[in-house]
């Protein structure tokens, strides 16, 4: 399974119960329900359907060739960011994940587009000045757990969110963009996304 294809059903309405064995874990083949655990590949960042006990053999920390994805979001209720401070890391948008790659050894900004995640080249001195603003940010999992900054609302809220539901968020984006501003019903999506994620966040 490629991981446009796990983008691809992440962007699926909600599965009825007659659909719900259609996905199988990659690892051991068992049916899965419609939202399950991933692991990921920490080079090639390729998401891998997993059942709860095969996602139990992987770490999400150490040398392991997938990593476990955790489940918990967390919301960052006072987390700090100012404008200029946004403006400074590069991001063209209101939304955008951050995560520390095992493999490039730094902090890789992604941001959703029409095409996927877009890689924006982040200033590491920037993101420095931020995580000591923010010391809740400097322990991420690396290539497991993100930042998840939404700028769109007003006031911006901040996430420590797994990896995963950041692609799950660039493939809402992907498969539902109409038009040459995303359209009304890609944008209610997005709002969905974010009403649910604050939901099952906890402080």
């Amino acid at each position: 399974m490629t991981s446009f294809t796990v983008l691809r059903g992440f962007a699926r309405k909600p599965e009825t119960s007659a659909q719900t064995n259609l996905e199988k874990c990659d690892l051991c083949g068992i049916g899965l329900p419609g939202r399950h655990r991933h692991l990921v590949d920490p080079v090639s960042r390729r998401l891998t359907c997993a059942c709860d006990a095969c996602a139990a053999l992987f770490l999400t920390r150490g040398e392991t060739r997938l990593k476990s994805v955790p489940r918990d979001t967390r919301i960052l209720a006072d987390f700090i960011l100012s404008d200029a401070q946004w403006d400074s890391l590069l991001i063209p948008i209101g939304l955008a994940f951050f995560f520390r790659s095992s493999v490039e050894g730094s902090v890789v900004a992604l941001y959703p587009s029409p095409a996927g995640s877009t890689e924006s080249l982040l200033p590491q001195d920037e993101w420095q000045r931020i995580v000591a603003d923010n010391p809740s940010i400097a322990m991420l999992e690396p290539d497991v757990e993100a930042l998840l900054a939404n700028r769109l609302d007003d006031p911006a809220e901040y996430y420590l969110a797994p990896i995963d539901k950041c692609y799950e968020l660039t493939g809402i984006i992907r498969a539902n963009w109409h038009g040459l501003f995303g359209g009304a019903e890609m944008w209610e999506k997005i709002r969905t996304f974010f009403t649910e994620l604050k939901r099952d966040a906890r402080a």
